[in-house]
């Protein structure tokens, strides 16, 4: 890391460990779907309702449309008036799913997909390397994207570019670590390797800055699996933990060099907007297209609970709505644990190292899910496991965890053909 005393302010997640199991559950109805956006036509926003079949990776219940929950005697209800198109409740450490409305419906993922970028390319470049941007790295960054200040003919480390990416959501800082990693296209072509690698089967990547396109699409599921492997990654769970620093600014011949201000625009995490911080935020990421409307994954907290949860595109309409909804849906985590049964699970990477006893997740293209089969990833599941401890306030974040896969069935879907 330079010396350009870069002020740093982190709260880091240690997560993630093994097992669970699928259990029955009943479909709760579905809320009223939300009208079309305003967008231009090239950007017009998905469909208001989901399909009829979804894939089944890590369960066959987050395959069926609407709120999947198996509330044992004394469990809370879920919170009225979610109006979320998708969204998942899970546990970052056995990666038991709680809840889920729509789990599996592909959707715009807007600057969640940077989630994806960063667990891909952050760890090929290190962070105290330094490029001197030029103007054909910026090219293709579309009009109205979300920026950082990235300048042409200015020099940036790899850790100054992905506070931006990170902190600002910064299409111009993503466009520059892409041209470090080889290229746009190059860049699209491994964060697609990887998300197949991951099971991600939903994702479809057109740009890594998460920009609007027809076909770029992911989940509820996929952004909370792609959190949790990115989580893993010390450096992953610095930048998107970091709630401020301080980014290049103008670079003069025989002057200082000038820095200003960045904050995260995590709303749950800084407080901006009206809202209140939620107790035990640590990331991950957050993003608004007119296709996508309002994105949001995050991790949290309380006591030695960590859970993981997305919203993809409430209808409320306000630009807190996404952060509320979020909030509401960890109160209800934190509060139903151990009085629900899990309706899935997040499923490890095809790689892990595993006792298999089973294929691996397949896409849903492959087929549609069988209407009422069992589970799909029943027995003992397999979760990224880290031996690590409670959330921290830190200075500058190392956080020392080891990453371990435990014998046990590995992920599947077995409803599909």
């Amino acid at each position: 890391m330079s010396a350009k005393k870069t002020a740093l302010t982190v709260l880091s997640a240690a997560l993630m460990v093994p097992a669970m199991f699928v259990a029955p559950a009943h479909a709760a109805p579905a809320p009223p779907a939300p009208p079309d956006g305003k967008g231009k036509p090239s950007r017009t926003r998905a469909a208001a309702a989901p399909p009829a079949s979804m894939s089944t990776v890590g369960g066959a219940l987050l395959g069926q449309p609407g709120t999947q929950v198996n509330l044992l005697p004394g469990a809370p209800a879920l919170p009225a008036n979610l109006t979320g198109r998708s969204w998942i409740v899970a546990d970052a450490e056995s990666g038991e799913v709680l809840a889920a409305h729509n789990a599996h419906w592909r959707l715009p993922p807007a600057s969640t997909m940077k989630m994806l970028f960063a667990d891909t390319v952050l760890p090929r470049l290190p962070k105290d390397q330094v490029h001197k941007v030029t103007d054909q790295d910026m090219d293709g960054v579309g009009p109205g994207s979300s920026l950082v200040g990235v300048k042409e003919d200015h020099e940036y480390s790899v850790h100054d570019l992905w506070l931006g990416v990170f902190l600002r959501s910064g299409n111009d800082a993503v466009h520059v670590l892409s041209a470090m990693n080889g290229g746009i296209d190059k860049t699209v072509r491994d964060m697609q390797a990887h998300a197949e690698e991951l099971q991600a089967l939903d994702t479809h990547v057109i740009s890594p800055d998460g920009y609007d396109a027809p076909e770029q699409v992911s989940s509820a599921y996929d952004l909370t699996l792609i959190a949790r492997s990115g989580l893993a990654k010390q450096d992953f769970r610095e930048y998107c933990g970091t709630a401020e620093a301080k980014f290049p600014g103008l670079q003069e011949p025989g002057k200082a060099r000038d820095y200003f201000e960045i904050q995260n625009t995590n709303r749950l995490m800084t407080g901006a907007g009206g809202l209140s911080p939620y107790k035990g935020i640590a990331g991950v990421k957050n993003g608004n297209t007119t296709m996508a409307g309002s994105t949001f994954t995050g991790v949290a907290q309380h006591g030695a609970r960590k859970l993981l949860v997305t919203v993809m595109n409430p209808d409320g309409g306000g630009a807190n709505e996404v952060y509320e909804e979020t909030a509401a849906l960890f109160d209800w985590g934190f509060g139903a644990v151990g009085k629900v049964k899990p309706v899935g699970e997040l499923v490890p990477p095809k790689s892990a190292d595993t006792t298999s006893q089973g294929s691996t997740a397949e896409a849903h293209e492959h087929g549609p899910a069988a209407a009422g089969a069992g589970s799909g990833g029943g027995g003992a599941g397999t979760a990224l496991g880290v031996a690590g401890g409670a959330l921290a306030l830190l200075a500058g974040g190392a956080l020392v965890f080891n990453r371990r896969w435990p014998r046990g069935r590995r992920g599947r879907d077995e409803d599909l053909v």
